[in-house]
């Protein structure tokens, strides 16, 4: 039987061909799933793999469509159905969707959410249509870029008897003690069990069949705040040990991993930083929560052995900045940069007093203390800034896309450089967040658009300023939402329109980014 898929991943577009993989996962023991392609020249390999956790197979098909002058509509037909997907001409730039934070932190919440898969739905009736509401740009998207949060593994604290038992130990008993094989199990099955039962609710499947995707991880696809919590529960061997089962359910549900990584996963790096070419759009994905990882404790082993705090480690930051030194120029007019949390956002500093006077918002505090703008990450992003502006200089449009917040929001990092362009000193950044996570209470959210009113200092000469949506007065939308990247038709100007689909809203919120130059 069938359990979950198809699901499309992109691949790359090398030499003007479109590759894709496709994942299906079968009872095991099943017989290979058929699959079939309307035009009979694209070639296709499979290979399989068990589902850890689970009496599953997971099996992944590859292959590659060569680009024409023209759009295309791609029919594939797996195990009876048929499904189909778009591609862009060659040398085309592609439209994107953006989605982030596809679950709850709390199972209450969404049994008490009127519909949960709202904007699920919204996203395919645009996929599928040619016309939106108040003149934006429609029309099929070719990529679905996930930000973080795909999942959301929270409820295992109360579900798994014996992971709930090791959270009520004392400290150091939580510090010490091994992680039990019947645990490792409960949780192979719990991450499993959880990817099938998500990527099967049908509107989720309907676009995941239809719309190749590329995806990273955040927080909650491991454990809430991964890599910013207290350093010697990060190093326990429960939390280890809860990490590697997690990053192997990434590894296949997500990045569709049966041993070698995908082709567009950078070299010289050991994670998952990835980046792709699509004519003159380029996509750079950042992987935040592999190597993130908290100050070490003081006379600890690991501070011993030279651990230092960091988002993401040298040989990470090196293998990311060796292809943007290489790919950033005119020829590369756009880049998208996924960071799964914002670069720019209103910091904990900001906001810390607020929020510790306000009961219920430990959720909000612990995202902000897990931000880029937490002052132990600030050297760190002071870095990416600097890099990200320099390639802005050469000539290539900068755009952050970033999510886990729980709002929509807009940002701009400026820098007073005089030997650029003017508007290559510019860098955006587009927050979408969530998909299916709800917003903050009313009253938080207030005083996070208070927070947005003062700029920032990143740096001498350059600033960080939260700006109100062109179409709105609001800095934050406090709704779920989604984001839509439209380019303008062949013959325009290489502008993309960035649109925020805000959830009992009829009309987007729209942002105009325009090339360098």
């Amino acid at each position: 039987m069938q359990r979950v898929g198809p699901i499309l991943q992109f691949l790359g577009c090398q030499d003007n061909v479109w590759g894709i993989s496709i994942l299906v996962v079968t009872d095991a023991g099943d017989a290979q799933p058929e699959l079939g392609f309307a035009r009979a020249a694209l070639a296709t390999t499979c290979s399989s793999a068990p589902v850890p956790g689970l009496p599953c197979t997971a099996w992944r098909f590859d292959t590659g469509i060569p680009l024409t002058d023209a759009p295309q509509t791609v029919d594939y037909f797996l195990a009876g159905q048929a499904y189909r997907f778009e591609l862009p001409a060659a040398d085309a730039m592609p439209t994107l969707g953006y989605v982030s934070c596809n679950g709850y932190s709390d199972a209450r919440a969404r049994r008490l959410q009127r519909a949960p898969n709202a904007l699920w739905e919204h996203m395919a009736q645009l996929h599928g249509t040619r016309a939106a509401p108040g003149g934006a740009p429609a029309g099929p998207l070719h990529l679905l870029l996930h930000g973080g949060d795909q999942v959301y593994s929270d409820d295992m604290w109360a579900a798994l008897p014996e992971l709930r038992a090791w959270s009520e130990r004392d400290w150091y008993q939580r510090c010490t003690v091994p992680l039990t094989d019947s645990l490792r199990s409960d949780l192979q099955t719990h991450f499993a069990q959880l990817y099938i039962t998500r990527w099967s609710e049908p509107v989720i499947a309907h676009l995941l069949a239809r719309v190749p995707s590329v995806m990273m991880w955040d927080d909650h696809d491991i454990m809430d705040g991964w890599g910013s919590r207290l350093a010697q529960l990060h190093d326990s061997p429960v939390c280890q040990g809860l990490f590697a089962i997690a990053k192997a359910a990434f590894e296949l549900f997500q990045r569709q991993m049966f041993g070698a990584p995908p082709p567009a996963t950078l070299p010289g790096q050991l994670v998952h930083h990835s980046a792709y070419r699509v004519g003159p759009a380029g996509l750079l994905v950042l992987d935040m929560r592999s190597e993130r990882r908290p100050l070490p404790d003081p006379g600890s082993a690991a501070e011993q052995a030279g651990a230092i705090e960091q988002v993401v480690s040298a040989q990470g930051w090196q293998a990311v900045y060796a292809w943007l030194d290489a790919q950033a120029g005119p020829a590369l007019k756009h880049l998208f940069v996924m960071s799964s949390i914002p670069v720019l956002h209103p910091s904990f500093a900001t906001l810390e007093g607020l929020l510790g006077a306000m009961l219920g918002q430990q959720e909000l505090e612990d995202d902000l203390r897990d931000h880029w703008t937490s002052r132990p990450n600030l050297a760190e992003r002071l870095r990416l800034i600097h890099r990200l502006l320099d390639a802005s200089a050469r000539g290539t449009r900068i755009t952050v896309l970033s999510g886990d917040v729980h709002v929509a929001a807009l940002g701009v990092i400026e820098s007073d450089r005089r030997d650029v362009p003017a508007n290559a000193n510019v860098i955006n950044q587009l927050t979408s967040s969530g998909i299916e996570h709800p917003a903050p209470a009313g009253v938080a959210l207030s005083f996070v658009e208070q927070a947005c009113q003062l700029p920032e200092t990143i740096d001498r000469g350059i600033t960080g300023t939260m700006m109100a949506f062109p179409t709105s007065t609001q800095h934050m939308i406090g709704r779920r939402n989604y984001l839509t990247l439209h380019p303008d038709a062949p013959g325009g100007d290489d502008r993309y329109w960035a649109n925020w689909w805000a959830e009992d809203v009829a009309y987007p919120y729209t942002k105009v980014i325009h090339p360098v130059g």
